[in-house]
C-alpha cells in the first residue's frame, strides 16, 4: 500500500478531492494532511473525512529533520503539495517524491508570489488565448520542477480572475488524484 502525505496552507478543496478520490483505493491511501496554518480549513476538511493532521513551524520544517523523521514513521511514498505555499526543503525533495499542481500552464506564470488570484490576473493581463494546470516535480525552486502534465482550458473574452479559476479548479479536481496515481503506480513498477 502506497502512502500519501498531502501538505496545504489553505482552504484544501483539492485535499478533499484527492481525499476522496482514494478513499476507496486498494494500492493507495491518504495517510495525513499537514500544514503550516493552523487555522487552515484543510485541516477541518481532512479531519471530517478521517485522515489524520498535523500541523508546523517554520523551525521544524526549514532547521530540524523533524517533519522528515515524522514522515518516515508513517512510511510516506509521496508528498502530494495541495494549496502550500513554502518552498519545500532540499531534505524532504530528495528523500521523496514531491508534486504539486499550478494553476497556470508553466513556464509561465510561475514563481514566488504566483499563486491564486494572482496568476489568474498576470493571464488575464497577458491577452493569452488559454490557462491551464500544470502538474510537476518538486525541486529547489518555485515552480521549475520537471513538467509531469498539463492541460488547458481557453481563455473566453468576458473571464475575469475568479471565472477563470473556477474553470482551473475543475481541470485540477479532474486531473490531479489521477496523475498521482500514475505517478506512485508507475514508481511501483520501477521497483
Amino acid at each position: 500500500m502506497k502512502r500519501i502525505a498531502i501538505f496545504a496552507s489553505g482552504s484544501g478543496t483539492n485535499a478533499q478531492k484527492i481525499i476522496e478520490y482514494f478513499s476507496t483505493s486498494k494500492e493507495i491511501v491518504v495517510d495525513s494532511l499537514w500544514s503550516n496554518n493552523e487555522n487552515a480549513y484543510a485541516l477541518i476538511r481532512a479531519e471530517k473525512l478521517g485522515i489524520e493532521t498535523f500541523t508546523f513551524e517554520s523551525d521544524e520544517f526549514y532547521r530540524s529533520n523533524e517533519i522528515l523523521d515524522r514522515l518516515y514513521d508513517h512510511r510516506i511514498d509521496m508528498i502530494v503539495l495541495a494549496g502550500f505555499l513554502w518552498l519545500v526543503p532540499r531534505n524532504l525533495t530528495e528523500l521523496f517524491t514531491v508534486i504539486n499542481i499550478h494553476p497556470a500552464l508553466l513556464p509561465k506564470y510561475g514563481g514566488k508570489g504566483m499563486f491564486g488570484v494572482n496568476v489568474h490576473k498576470a493571464v488575464l493581463a497577458s491577452k493569452d488565448k488559454e490557462s491551464g494546470i500544470t502538474i510537476h516535480q518538486v525541486n529547489q525552486d518555485y515552480d521549475k520542477g520537471k513538467i509531469i502534465f498539463q492541460a488547458t482550458c481557453p481563455i473566453l473574452p468576458k473571464d475575469t480572475p475568479e471565472t477563470l479559476a473556477a474553470r482551473i479548479h475543475e481541470l485540477e479536481y479532474q486531473h490531479y488524484p489521477r496523475v498521482i496515481e500514475e505517478v506512485l503506480l508507475s514508481e511501483e513498477d520501477d521497483d
